[in-house]
């Protein structure tokens, strides 16, 4: 198997491989591109994360800063929008699904290295997928590890470190993070009530 085959079936791979090496600088080059393109630069920024991402669906957004190791394995849905300082290690597949806001300075990593020291040190590291539902809110400053899948719905408060699945409707909150509650039918008839006072006034 080829290393980019490795790193593809979640095995232990080797990073400077040349091909690995030429794919993370292609990401970087668009991510440079992305980063330095003028605010109301709307087509470029468009074009830019098409280009990046595996798929990019209907007004997705990125703002600048925002990093990424490959790009390739980045996959969003309609209406994305990731804010300030965000970044995505994709060794792993990185699938966000529609409607998903993400709060500034957000660290997604889908790459782990081996627990023990001997085999760290030869540079090998793998990888595994992170997937986050439909309609999800990520809080600032949210670390999400490895591995990891956020149920449709769900918000995770800020400054959370999320090391394990989170179900669902639900809010998450803490480091490791924990799902505190269930949003209920009294949450949408709260904000709800709130989004007729705003649209009357």
């Amino acid at each position: 198997m080829t290393e980019q085959e490795k790193r593809l079936a979640g095995k232990l791979y080797y990073p400077p491989d040349p091909e690995l090496t030429e794919a993370r600088m292609r990401a970087k080059r668009l991510c440079h591109r992305l980063n330095t393109l003028a605010p109301d630069d709307f087509q470029g920024r468009e074009t830019t994360i098409r280009e990046l991402f595996s798929h990019a669906g209907k007004d997705a957004w990125v703002e600048s800063n925002f990093r990424c190791d490959y790009g390739t394995q980045i996959s969003v849905g309609d209406y994305f929008f990731a804010n300030y300082d965000c970044i995505f290690l994709d060794i792993a597949p990185i699938t966000i699904g529609s409607r998903v806001y993400i709060a500034p300075r957000v660290c997604i990593y889908t790459v782990n290295h081996p627990m023990v020291p001997e085999v760290r040190n030869t540079d090998l590291e793998y990888g595994r997928p992170v997937t986050i539902g439909d309609n999800v809110w990520i809080g600032g400053n949210v670390v999400i590890l490895p591995g990891v899948t956020i149920g449709e719905g769900s918000v995770i408060a800020a400054g959370s470190v999320v090391n394990r699945d989170i179900s669902p409707g639900v809010l998450a909150a803490g480091n490791p993070c924990r799902e505190i509650r269930y949003l209920t039918e009294a949450d949408r008839e709260e904000w709800e009530a709130a989004l007729r006072e705003h649209r009357e006034t």
